[in-house]
C-alpha cells in the first residue's frame, strides 16, 4: 500500500478511535447526568411530599383549634335555656313615693320537668328585701314574690322618677332532686350548677298617674297577699278516714275497741 494511503488509513483509524472514545465519554457523561438528575428529582419529590404533609398537618391543627374556638364563642354568645319564666321578664316596677317603703311584685314559674330552687340577690341589701327570698318550685308550679324597697328622697329638686336607679336585682336558679327543704347554702355548695336567670333593673312609676304597668302591679300585689294568707292558714281537717268502699271508721272508736279487746283477753287469762 502506498504511504499516502497508509497515512490516510491511520488518520481514519485514529479518527474513528477518537470518535468512539468521545462517543463513549459522551454516553457515560450523559448517563451520569441523567442518573444525578433522577436522584435529584427523587429527592425533590420526597421533599415536596414531606412539605405538603407538614402543611396538611398544620392546616388540620389550625382547623381543629379554630373549630373549638368558634364552638366556645358560639356557646358563650347563645343564651342559656331558662328554667324560670318571669313576669315582668326583666324589670321591677315600684311606685315612686320618696321617703316611704314601696313594694313591687314578680311572677315566677318553673318551666322545667324537675324541681328548681331560686334565690334573690340585690345590690342594695340594706334598703331592699324579698318575700320569699328563695324557694323550691315543683314542675309547673308558680308563685308571686314581693320585693320591698325604701325610696330615699332626692338630694336636689330633681325628681328621682326622672333618674335611673342603680339598684339591681338578680334571680338565680338551681335544679334539685325532688321535694326538699329550701336552704340558701345549697347555692354555695353547687356553684357550678347555678344559673343566672335574669338581672332585673328598677323602674319607678308615678303613683298618681294611672298606667297599665301600675294597674298590673297592684293586681300582682293583691294576688301575692292572697297567696301569703292562704299559706298562713292551717290545713283544713279532711274529716274521718275512709277505708274501703264507703266504710267510715272513727279512729277513736277503733282504738277504744282494741283497748277493750285487750282487757277482755287479760280477764280471760286470769
Amino acid at each position: 500500500m502506498p504511504f499516502w494511503q497508509t497515512n490516510n488509513a491511520n488518520a481514519n483509524a485514529s479518527g474513528n478511535g477518537n470518535a468512539t472514545s468521545s462517543s463513549t465519554t459522551t454516553t457515560s457523561s450523559s448517563s451520569t447526568s441523567s442518573s444525578s438528575m433522577s436522584s435529584n428529582n427523587s429527592n425533590g419529590n420526597n421533599g415536596c411530599q414531606q412539605s405538603q404533609s407538614n402543611q396538611l398537618g398544620e392546616a388540620r391543627s389550625a382547623l381543629y383549634y379554630s373549630t373549638n374556638a368558634m364552638s366556645f364563642v358560639t356557646k358563650s354568645l347563645l343564651p342559656t335555656r331558662r328554667r324560670l319564666r318571669l313576669d315582668p321578664p326583666n324589670k321591677l316596677f315600684f311606685p315612686y313615693e320618696p321617703g316611704k317603703q314601696v313594694r313591687s311584685a314578680i311572677g315566677i314559674k318553673n318551666t322545667c320537668k324537675s324541681h328548681v330552687a331560686f334565690k334573690f340577690q340585690t345590690t342594695a341589701p340594706k334598703s331592699c328585701y324579698m318575700r320569699p327570698p328563695g324557694a323550691i318550685l315543683a314542675p309547673g308550679e308558680s308563685l308571686i314574690a314581693t320585693v320591698f324597697k325604701f325610696v330615699e328622697p332626692p338630694e336636689s329638686n330633681e325628681r328621682l322618677l326622672d333618674q335611673k336607679s342603680r339598684v339591681k336585682f338578680k334571680i338565680m336558679s338551681l335544679k334539685v332532686k325532688g321535694e326538699m327543704e329550701y336552704i340558701p347554702e345549697m347555692f354555695d355548695e353547687q356553684k357550678d350548677q347555678v344559673a343566672v336567670e335574669q338581672i332585673l333593673r328598677v323602674v319607678f312609676l308615678d303613683a298618681e298617674c294611672p298606667s297599665p304597668a301600675l294597674e298590673k302591679l297592684k293586681r300582682q300585689l293583691a294576688e301575692a297577699e292572697a297567696e301569703l294568707e292562704a299559706r298562713k292558714k292551717p290545713p283544713e281537717d279532711a274529716g274521718p278516714r275512709v277505708v274501703g268502699e264507703g266504710l267510715v271508721i272513727d279512729e277513736w272508736k277503733e282504738r277504744r275497741e282494741r283497748y277493750l279487746a285487750r282487757q277482755q283477753v287479760e280477764v280471760d287469762s286470769v
